[in-house]
């Protein structure tokens, strides 16, 4: 077997640890705890579905490569909660570091191509950026309404943390805020989550 193939099937093998890294969201239907690997996954289904509320033309490709290699590095940084302050002020530094060991299994030319991705869903500022952000923000708040904002109840999270996160969502696509934002209203309208 050539070396190449050696790297590249270390990467995969690396990938599959994906699948033990917990979220804070619950399945739907009040399910279990959801993995790294599952959220990937439903966030390219996603993207692919819904690319037509897109704000722009986008790769529709790129976007689901990025949103399927987007958690590699909480392999080793771990899952950080979206309103976890203390978590939030190490996150970059952590997945930088993750992202150095974890893309450098690969060999050089896909180590810079999957680092590239990577570096380009962190900065936000492609349309194929924009759109996979929509679909990791729109995910866990589809999940969460599904379990009548369980997990913002256990967390106690209120709608200005929620919106705080929520609004960029409108920077990749306007028509699903739009929908994010009924599904928040209601959510207040029912007590599930408090103002």
């Amino acid at each position: 077997m050539s070396e190449r193939m050696d790297r590249q099937i270390n990467f995969i093998l690396e990938l599959d640890k994906e699948k033990n890294i917990l979220r804070q969201t619950h399945l739907t239907g009040h399910g279990r705890r959801e993995n790294d690997a599952e959220h990937s996954w439903h966030l390219a289904v996603m993207a692919y579905l819904l690319k037509e509320y897109a704000n722009e033309p986008i790769d529709i490709a790129r976007v689901m490569i990025m949103c399927l290699i987007h958690d590699a590095v909480e392999i080793d940084a771990g899952d950080t909660y979206a309103y976890d302050k203390e978590g939030l002020s190490t996150q970059k530094e952590r997945e930088a570091k993750a992202a150095d060991r974890i893309f450098g299994l690969l060999p050089a030319d896909q180590r810079d191509e999957f680092r590239g991705i990577f570096e380009e869903f962190e900065a936000n500022e492609t349309p194929e950026a924009r759109f996979a952000h929509a679909m990791d923000n729109f995910q866990p708040l589809l999940l969460n309404n599904s379990n009548n904002g369980g997990d913002w109840k256990e967390h106690d999270v209120c709608l200005e943390q929620v919106l705080g996160r929520q609004n960029k969502t409108k920077l990749g696509s306007e028509e699903i805020f739009a929908r994010t934002m009924e599904i928040l209203e209601d959510n207040v309208k029912k007590g599930t989550l408090k103002k």
